[in-house]
């Protein structure tokens, strides 16, 4: 399996591919991955010069570790084939499917993938996949889709286009996507990839993002894309272990340890009835804020 599959995402983000001074140098605001956009961003009869600018960029820019997503064109288009091909021949670290219905898509995706690899002398899985979720046939067959290869690390909500396939609109309050979260997430956790949540756009209205990120974070998603670099503080902050968090993890990692091996089941932490079920939570815990970069233990 690809080391970086399960790497650590909080933020992704979007960047029109065709604009230098955009893809230069985001990486100095910090975010986890940033995604390199050929599609929406990116007008009709400027695909070719927004192709070119993508290649240099991946070729030429050390992005000092962030991950470097390419949005390729949707399978409806005569672009994708040729998105993949410039994205792979560039050294990105994944590819992302918009408009994704099916494994069928992703199925479709990975073929041209493995054929791009190899005609560029790309190690072979080298190139990870994301898949966008935009309808509601996508969000019915999700989990087929996160089952659907090997190169998939996650899932993405893109809530403008589902709410309109809905015959809806994003109304702030969350109602419009529950649905959609909830079985999006369900079903990434049943297939053990990542899951990330849809853009907030309303960049004026900071109290609004900050309590979206709760709600999906107490949802169990891994992340959030985003559009603006004020929103990544917000994100990494509620995405990142308190050191109170962390203190308690390394209490139960440790008691549970100890408990098991005198064939104790249920114990008390802080005063709060553990059991071993808590022992997975605990780990990830850990093993967030070491990725996260405030560890500071020995476990």
């Amino acid at each position: 399996m690809n080391p970086n599959k399960k790497r650590l995402r909080r933020t992704m983000m979007f960047l029109n591919a065709q604009k230098p001074g955009l893809i230069k140098d985001p990486y100095i605001y910090k975010p986890d991955s940033i995604m390199l956009d050929l599609e929406d961003a990116v007008a009709e009869n400027q695909k070719d010069a927004a192709r070119f600018s993508l290649y240099h960029a991946l070729q030429e820019i050390d992005y000092r570790g962030c991950e470097r997503v390419v949005r390729i064109n949707g399978l409806d288009t005569s672009y994708w084939k040729e998105d993949i091909r410039c994205a792979v021949a560039g050294g990105c670290d994944a590819i992302r499917l918009p408009k994704t219905e099916s494994a069928a898509d992703i199925v479709a995706v990975e073929q041209e993938v493995k054929a791009a690899e190899a005609d560029f002398n790309i190690p072979e899985g080298r190139t990870l996949l994301m898949a966008a979720i935009e309808s509601a046939r996508g969000v019915m067959n999700v989990l087929e889709i996160c089952e659907s290869s090997e190169r998939l690390f996650g899932i993405a909500l893109s809530g403008g286009d589902y709410t309109k396939d809905l015959q809806t609109y994003i109304t702030g309050t969350g109602v419009e996507l529950m649905g959609a979260r909830q079985n999006m997430i369900i079903a990434a956790r049943a297939a053990g990839v990542q899951c990330f949540d849809t853009v907030f756009t309303d960049l004026e209205n900071m109290e609004g993002f900050r309590k979206e990120v709760e709600t999906i974070h107490l949802m169990g998603f891994d992340g959030k894309s985003i559009v603006n670099p004020r929103q990544i503080p917000v994100v990494h902050e509620i995405f990142t272990p308190t050191q109170k968090d962390i203190i308690f993890a390394e209490k139960v990692v440790r008691e549970i340890d100890e408990k098991k091996a005198q064939g104790i089941g249920v114990f008390t932490v802080d005063g709060k009835m553990i059991d071993i079920a808590f022992y997975d939570g605990a780990k990830r815990t850990i093993d967030l804020a070491k990725a996260s970069g405030v560890y500071k233990g020995d476990l």
